[in-house]
């Protein structure tokens, strides 16, 4: 479901409106229905009937706050981002950084092949060249008749298995072990049972025309054969901040210490996506920083580098999500991200995303390269240094205001400062016993 033309400019002042507000603007631009507001108004209360479903031994939920990133223009088309985390800094980091590329450039999203990998082990290989020859024999028998059966559902909406090949793998003993790499299109799926399935029906078939054993089969998340690239161009920027962005990014490409901050920060904008549309994440995140080793060192999934006047940023790696299925099918909470992000298919989601981690990486890295990111992440913290306190509502904003003016003089503040100011007001506006008033007169 598209936008209205009016998002962008509803957008406009949206972290200063109250929540009633802000789905009443979420309504107005098309991203909620009014059933939406209800559900959400109703705090998500979910029977625990339906979380028996996911897992074993279901005590409760753990509500996450969920929130919108705004500002995302991607491809062409306005998109509220639903983001499901704790962390204070990064839905309004995302939305600033947003807001900056509207205004100044443009965010573009590809996918690169459509193919999920699952991989069947003969861990102890006894003659390589004869299970070679076997397997190019009967490639397209193995094919056929597992599209035909296991994946005959995949093959009805366009997907299925594409390919198959095999890799010989050192043991480290002095031996060799075999590897078949099953590729296959998952459709809007994530597509992990399915691709399990494959393999296992394929065991059987694969022992009997060998004579080898296979000892195990399992999807890989390491999938580099469907990639996901986002780019972010920001026009005419100032050449100092642009080269300081280049030379961060060069920093977090050859220090594998950096590299593993900077891809954190990317997946700040990636995972709570994943967790809003009941994704999972951790395959994404193992999928994410095995790409990142891809030559031999850890390195970021980003690059930075200036283009005559432009910032020109990159992103790429293997985002592997669905929109059907599992979690994304069941919960309602995750079908209600899916409807305000108005995706139906995975590349979209998953391209979505790629957009999302690199605008977050860009927002940390010229956090990093100007104000420092002590000063930008703790001024959004007050709103939670005030809470841990225990101010009380009409102290909240007196609270605020004098943490800001503390962080602005020392560039940082802590709980004891917050604790400090507390007892510094409540012990002025304490009304004095009846007997000291009376000494006092």
């Amino acid at each position: 479901m598209a936008l209205s033309d009016k998002a962008g400019e509803l957008f406009q002042g949206f972290s200063k409106l109250s929540r009633k507000e802000r789905l009443a603007r979420l309504i107005e631009m098309g991203a909620l229905q009014a059933d939406d507001v209800r559900f959400l108004n109703n705090s998500q209360g979910l029977d625990a009937s339906l979380a028996e479903n996911f897992i074993e031994n279901v005590i409760g939920y753990f509500p996450m706050p969920l929130g919108v990133a705004t500002n995302f223009c991607i491809d062409g088309d306005d998109y509220v981002i639903p983001m499901a985390v704790e962390e204070t800094s990064i839905i309004a980091a995302a939305s600033k950084t947003a807001k900056w590329i509207r205004q100044s450039g443009e965010i573009t999203t590809s996918t690169l092949n459509n193919e999920a990998i699952g991989q069947i082990q003969i861990g102890k290989i006894k003659d390589y060249e004869k299970f070679e020859r076997t397997i190019t024999t009967n490639k397209e028998f193995l094919i056929e008749s597992a599209n035909l059966d296991v994946a005959k559902g995949l093959v009805a909406r366009g997907g299925g298995i594409r390919d198959l090949t095999l890799r010989k793998l050192p043991r480290g003993d002095g031996g060799h072990m075999a590897v078949i790499h099953i590729m296959v299109d998952t459709c809007d799926a994530m597509g992990a049972n399915i691709v399990n399935q494959i393999c296992e029906f394929l065991k059987a078939p694969l022992e009997n025309l060998s004579g080898e054993s296979v000892t195990m089969c399992i999807l890989s998340n390491l999938v580099d054969t469907k990639l996901t690239q986002a780019k972010v161009v920001v026009r005419n920027i100032d050449p100092e901040l642009g080269h300081a962005l280049s030379e961060a990014s060069i920093f977090a490409e050859q220090d594998p210490y950096r590299a593993a901050t900077n891809n954190k920060g990317v997946l700040n904008g990636i995972d709570p996506i994943l967790l809003a549309t009941g994704n999972d994440w951790r395959a994404v995140e193992a999928g994410v920083h095995a790409y990142a080793t891809q030559d031999g060192q850890y390195r970021s999934i980003t690059r930075w580098r200036m283009q005559d006047n432009d910032l020109v940023g990159t992103l790429t790696a293997p985002i592997i999500v669905g929109t059907v299925g599992g979690m994304t099918k069941l919960h309602p909470t995750a079908q209600l991200g899916l409807r305000l992000l108005g995706v139906s298919h995975a590349n979209n989601l998953a391209r979505i995303c790629a957009a999302v981690g690199l605008v977050q990486n860009l927002g940390a890295i010229r956090a990093l390269s100007t104000v420092g990111i002590i000063q930008g992440h703790m001024k959004l913290h007050i709103a939670n240094l005030t809470m841990e306190a225990g101010a009380e509502a009409d102290e909240v904003p007196i609270l605020k205001k004098r943490l800001e003016e503390i962080l602005h003089l020392r560039k940082r503040i802590s709980l004891s400062n917050a604790i400090e100011i507390l007892k510094e007001l409540r012990s002025k506006n304490d009304p004095l016993p009846s007997n000291q008033h009376s000494e006092e007169v």
